[in-house]
């Protein structure tokens, strides 16, 4: 479906197209371009589009098929480009704490000098306010399509910006989790849906990287002169991103060792505190199973104070015994 279809002259509102048929005619005037977006379109939608733009099948063709990889290719007098913007939503609860859970859907973008075509699947910002925002400043938005590509992918990168935020957030709350000796299975779930988060957003990252350096030294007619240097700083931003996602993923690693080292010590403890109490346990097991042997000859039992002289000395020896384990730290 359209969402909307806006055409522009010299960076200024023109008119509102309704007919997909219109378009054509409306981009012959002089300094003009179109504003398209579209939702979730059918294949009809897709080829009329194609026909009123004069896009290449190829490009048509990929627009059909999602999950496309990042990439930047250029047929004739368009560019497609293709790249991941980040879903977030807060339903990930951590104690007290909300958290956003990531997800990524594809944009599909055509640019030419006088079109700009963004095929979305999600409603993964606010496309509205982009168009709000590019529209207050008509100088920038006459440079044509390259401007508005600039500031979807700025909006994107924000997002991205975010995700990892939130990510490093959320695994501050893990940390300190390990760290206040409330290690769990939870804890090492938690861990590792981190990291294949990570990989997501990187996945997503790269390639976007080296668009914008493509977009940063491309010379053709599609990308105005003084908007090129935008995607570099994009670039660099992006960078930055990556840079942030490496060193979280190997604070992962880590965590995941410090978990799994005391989840070890743990384990020792308790094994010392059974090892301890079957020592202690030992001794009235020895001394009563030697008084359960059924022989005649055994003259202390004919002594009055036998029995308790026995259990004093079960008593006193399991006491020594608990004394020296918690002394030495076997028994809390």
């Amino acid at each position: 479906m359209i969402v909307n279809c806006v055409a522009y002259q010299n960076g200024t509102f023109l008119e509102k197209i309704t007919n997909i048929d219109d378009i054509s005619e409306v981009i012959k005037h002089e300094d003009t371009f179109v504003w398209l977006e579209l939702y979730e379109p059918c294949d009809q939608q897709l080829w009329k589009i194609q026909e009123e733009f004069n896009l290449h099948e190829l490009a048509i063709d990929d627009t059909q098929s999602l999950h496309q990889r990042p990439k930047l290719e250029e047929y004739g007098d368009s560019l497609f480009l293709v790249f991941s913007a980040v879903l977030l939503e807060k339903n990930i609860t951590y104690g007290d704490k909300d958290f956003f859970s990531v997800a990524y859907t594809e944009l599909d973008i055509f640019i030419g000098t006088k079109f700009f075509v963004l095929i979305r699947y999600e409603n993964s910002s606010d496309y509205e306010r982009i168009r709000t925002r590019c529209e207050f400043m008509p100088e920038q938005l006459a440079k044509g399509s390259s401007f508005v590509l600039y500031e979807i992918m700025r909006c994107v990168m924000d997002d991205y910006i975010r995700a990892i935020d939130d990510m490093q957030a959320r695994f501050e709350h893990v940390e300190n989790a390990i760290f206040d000796n409330r290690p769990s299975r939870k804890t090492i779930e938690r861990l590792y849906e981190l990291k294949r988060e990570l990989l997501l957003l990187q996945n997503a990252v790269l390639p976007l990287m080296d668009v914008c350096h493509e977009l940063t030294h491309y010379t053709g007619a599609m990308i105005h002169p003084e908007i090129s240097v935008y995607f570099r700083d994009i670039a660099n931003h992006l960078k930055r991103v990556d840079q942030s996602i490496s060193g979280m993923r190997e604070m992962l690693i880590a965590a995941m060792q410090v978990h799994l080292t005391f989840e070890t010590i743990r384990q020792n403890e308790v094994v010392k505190q059974l090892a301890g109490w079957a020592a202690i346990l030992t001794l009235p097991t020895v001394v009563f199973s030697w008084y359960g042997m059924n022989f005649e000859n055994m003259p202390e039992l004919k002594w009055e104070f036998s029995y308790p002289a026995v259990m004093g000395v079960v008593v006193v020896g399991c006491g020594l015994l608990y004394w020296s384990f918690k002394r030495s730290g076997w028994l809390r």
